[in-house]
């Protein structure tokens, strides 16, 4: 079946013939032989093609041949996929995992700041957000179990903002491999960053290590040898709202 499936789908147009096969691939072959959930299934592959960039009509395209494939099992020969002839509910929970996986990929581009590879203030919202529900849940307040810690850079001036973003590039490298155990890197602005992490976890030893690799890694580049970076602690309030409306004062 995967074989017809993967000629026919080729005839009908897959644009990227080296792409074509997948885990999901595989799975949704199994399923229609009798060997799964095939709902599942073809949701899972409507996400991973749009995890892979494949839009949505070469997507359903793909399941009509699929779905040709499995329709003439006993044909020999080349079978046509015809999309009019697929059944509504593939074609629907197939669209929705489509849907979702390329959600998901907006979300992940937009989480993520591409200069530095720290995260987004929006994400960073969306971090305390849940970190004051888990303080509610636990009747504590949230700077007892968590702290914010911002990082600011100060750098002579060159003219084009070279100089401040390449300072935070390695900024962003030092934390990255300080803080590396799953605390929220966030970029607030273009000269500060900051950290979102439980306290305990040796976070006043990680915070000294910054403190010292930091200088080091600025020093190497001889138009940031005059670049201060300062650390400080951000004492989270009562509510998240007006923890949001703290980092807009940050």
């Amino acid at each position: 079946m995967r074989a017809r499936w993967r000629t026919t789908s080729f005839a009908a147009g897959w644009p990227f013939p080296g792409d074509w096969a997948s885990p999901a691939v595989d799975r949704v072959c199994e399923a229609a032989v009798g060997a799964g959930d095939l709902r599942q299934r073809l949701g899972e592959l409507g996400g991973e093609r749009a995890g892979a960039g494949v839009g949505l009509d070469g997507t359903l395209q793909d399941l009509a041949a699929m779905h040709a494939a499995c329709a003439d099992a006993e044909d020999t020969g080349l079978v046509v996929a015809d999309p009019d002839a697929v059944p509504a509910w593939m074609i629907r929970v197939t669209a929705s995992g489509w849907a979702d996986g390329s959600a998901g990929k907006a979300i992940a581009r937009e989480s993520t700041d591409a200069l530095t590879g720290l995260t987004t203030v929006n994400y960073l919202r969306t971090r305390l957000h849940e970190v004051y529900r888990e303080a509610a849940s636990a009747r504590r307040e949230p700077r007892a179990g968590y702290a914010l810690l911002t990082v600011t850079i100060e750098v002579p001036e060159d003219g084009s903002g070279w100089n401040r973003a390449q300072a935070m590039i390695l900024t962003a490298a030092a934390l990255q491999r300080v803080f590396d155990s799953g605390q929220t890197l966030s970029l607030l602005r273009p000269s500060t960053a900051t950290v979102l992490a439980a306290r305990g976890d040796r976070l006043h030893a990680r915070r000294a290590r910054f403190e010292t690799d930091v200088p080091t890694r600025l020093a190497n580049d001889p138009s940031l040898r005059t670049a201060c970076v300062r650390v400080s602690d951000v004492a989270l309030p009562a509510t998240h709202q007006r923890a949001w409306q703290l980092l807009d004062c940050l």
